[in-house]
């Protein structure tokens, strides 16, 4: 899955525990999950010049990473499956699926009239390559898209824009990166400007979303949610969100589909390419994402 690699690099496959046969030979490293601690691994690694994530996420690594050491994310890699979450969330919710599987878990009929995708607006914080994949499916079922990012540019706007924005916004989907600037982004300010029986869509991180704010909306019946990520995560058993009939929650699935090693690795092997030949790596972490 790698490709073709220079001569003189040698490859050694890391479980996520033994440690490598040459620690301070490593120069390029793949953590095999955000979740692996890398403190003890990165101070046996004195040669080490790259640290390589599988994900499109890198905030659990940014305040480990010593100087001198390029921190890269995979972005890209799970665009298009997370992509695919976000609008099965979506459609599952505004048509009350999750309702109908808890009703068919009780063995209960019951019909009842749901909501519809077509003809609705949809608002997307966040506007990379995932928020355009999403975008695209929204299109395609008759869905009114508009898009925020950090830095305007043609057809997408800023957060300055969220106070006009978000009142008209039956869907809002959050793709953003979780640094200190959007740390707790939807709060209770945010989620007061939705419009009633609006849905909140989260497949970026837990942190960027004020849980126990979104709780309360929810709990209210105000507002819906779909989460992929949450905060705390896993989320507790013993949760409110988890009893909520407006609350669809999916357990961090974004980019668990099939070929996962198939779509993450590639991009892996170009980087060693890269580094070998001196060239300017892809996807380097700066200002934390």
């Amino acid at each position: 899955m790698l490709g073709d690699l220079p001569d003189g690099v040698a490859v050694e496959v890391f479980d996520g525990v033994a440690r490598p046969s040459d620690s301070a030979d490593v120069a390029f490293w793949v953590p095999p999950s955000l979740e692996h601690d890398p403190v003890d691994m990165l101070e046996d690694m004195p040669g080490l010049r790259v640290v390589q994530l599988l994900s499109a996420g890198a905030e659990t690594w940014v305040p480990h990473v010593p100087d001198g050491v390029t921190l890269c994310d995979n972005k890209g890699a799970h665009t298009e499956a997370t992509a695919e979450l976000a609008t099965a969330v979506i459609l599952a919710s505004v048509r009350s699926l999750d309702f109908f599987a808890r009703r068919q878990a009780a063995r209960e009929w019951a019909p009842r009239t749901t909501g519809t995708l077509s003809g609705k607006r949809a608002l997307i914080v966040g506007a990379g390559s995932i928020g355009a994949a999403l975008a695209r499916r929204l299109e395609a079922c008759n869905v009114t898209v508009a898009k925020i990012a950090r830095t305007a540019r043609d057809g997408v706007g800023t957060l300055a824009d969220l106070p006009e924005l978000l009142p008209e916004a039956d869907v809002v989907a959050v793709i953003v990166p979780l640094t200190p600037a959007t740390e707790r982004l939807v709060d209770a300010d945010f989620l007061g400007r939705m419009k009633d029986g609006a849905l909140l869509v989260n497949v970026a991180r837990g942190g960027v979303v004020d849980t126990a704010a979104l709780t309360a909306e929810v709990a209210s019946g105000r507002l819906r949610c779909a989460l992929d990520v949450t905060d705390p995560e896993p989320l507790p058993a013993d949760h409110p969100l988890w009893g909520l009939e407006g609350a669809l929650i999916t357990p961090h699935a974004g980019g668990e589909v099939d070929g996962f090693l198939e779509r993450c690795y590639p991009p892996v092997g170009d980087q060693i390419r890269r580094l070998a030949a001196g060239a300017p790596l892809e996807n380097a972490v700066e200002h934390g994402y």
